[in-house]
């Protein structure tokens, strides 16, 4: 548990805009920064689903010129990141929107980097504290409830050459401002719902039990589960329920928060290098893989797991049941919103040698509340293959 002596430290850049409606401010704030040339980053489900056509009106009233980058992956890669940000240069672009899910919003960052510092490259930028300076204005519109990277000061990459997931992480490339408009996940897929919604759980209880947690990145981490977990099924069921909408998109905003300024710890380790190695969805990956990593931190975070359950509404009569209680109830939420089990992905065990060894690479498996070490990460692999280790 932690201490109040405990010291720590709390940098939040990214002004927040939340409610539904609230993307109609957009206007507002590129005039007040004279901005009259940006550069939209997305992806091709947002054309498909028609949600460019909001964001063409809001420019149009601001007299704001765009160009559009339209192909970013599930999984962005450099290539993507690196193309845009010369369509950014030639357009002439002073700033740039992100609008999408985490893909588009983490892209953006990227080529946000890029843009601003007249570099090619992003791999030179890997890592903590490599941006050197501030960048341009980035304005983030989420469009799902999961990622919380509309306000974060990261971007997970594929690296194409390696086939591996990379992190470029600084407070300089934290957004200038975040539209979090519940309205925009109004007509979310429900299978999108599900797998982003439990993406948003599996950042708010990873916030919690990592080594780096604190007290502000607690109080965050705690909301966002109760949120996440009492409104999930129904935003799932009800796509078009605006307060089940808004619980989820304020509950993901909260569990990045946490997240950001505390860390991830293996489930996401995991999930990215399944994710780098066979190009899957990151959200699918961590909601699959959260249980079986929980299962194997039990020891290690005791307490907190029962506090976590308290959050999600169970009911226990010790701290070793209400661990077992919030284990169960994450399995149970998985159950309600469909997702497949991990044997289900296109997967082969003969790669999870190889996947071992990336996660414990990963820079955030120092910060798992329970040593991990590759045989371990390994053997929760193989468990999660055959269903195993979280009844």
């Amino acid at each position: 548990m932690l201490t109040a002596t405990k010291p720590f430290t709390f940098t939040l850049p990214t002004d927040i805009h939340y409610g539904p409606g609230v993307v109609k401010e957009l206007p507002g704030l590129l005039k007040s920064e004279g901005i009259r040339q940006v550069l939209v980053v997305t992806d091709p489900g947002i054309i498909k689903a028609s949600l460019l056509d909001v964001l063409d009106l809001l420019l149009t009233e601001a007299a704001v010129n765009y160009a559009v980058y339209e192909q970013v992956s599930p999984n962005p890669r450099d290539t993507e990141v690196e193309t845009a940000a010369r369509m950014g240069r030639e357009t002439g672009a002073q700033a740039v929107i992100a609008l999408g899910g985490g893909s588009p919003i983490d892209c953006a960052k990227a080529v946000n980097v890029l843009l601003s510092l007249g570099e090619e490259k992003i791999k030179p930028f890997e890592g903590k504290g490599k941006v050197p300076r501030p960048l341009l204005p980035l304005y983030t519109i989420p469009t799902t409830s999961g990622t919380g990277s509309e306000v974060t000061f990261s971007s997970v990459i594929n690296d194409t050459l390696n086939q591996y997931k990379m992190t470029v992480k600084s407070p300089y490339m934290a957004p200038r401002a975040a539209l979090v408009d519940p309205e925009m996940t109004l007509d979310l897929p429900d299978h999108v719902t599900a797998s982003t919604g439990m993406d948003a759980l599996t950042h708010a209880i990873e916030a919690y039990t990592v080594n780096v947690a604190n007290p502000i990145s607690d109080a965050l981490a705690l909301q966002a589960t109760e949120l996440i977990s009492a409104s999930l099924v129904q935003a799932y069921q009800q796509g078009d329920h605006l307060e089940a909408r808004s619980a989820m998109m304020l509950g993901s905003l909260l569990a990045g928060l946490a997240f950001s300024h505390s860390d991830v710890g293996a489930v996401h380790c995991m999930a990215e290098s399944l994710g780098g190695r066979l190009d899957l969805p990151h959200g699918l990956c961590n909601a699959i893989l959260l249980p079986y990593v929980m299962t194997f931190n039990q020891p290690a975070c005791t307490a907190r797991y029962a506090r976590l359950a308290h959050a999600m509404g169970c009911s226990f009569s010790s701290d070793e049941a209400g661990a077992a209680a919030a284990i169960s109830r994450v399995k149970e939420l998985s159950k309600m919103v469909e997702l497949p089990s991990f044997s289900h992905l296109r997967i082969s065990p003969d790669d999870f040698e190889e996947m071992a060894v990336m996660s414990a690479n990963n820079i955030s498996t120092e910060s798992n509340p329970r040593p991990m070490t590759k045989d371990d990460y390994l053997a929760v692999f193989q468990q999660a293959y055959a269903g195993n280790g979280t009844d």
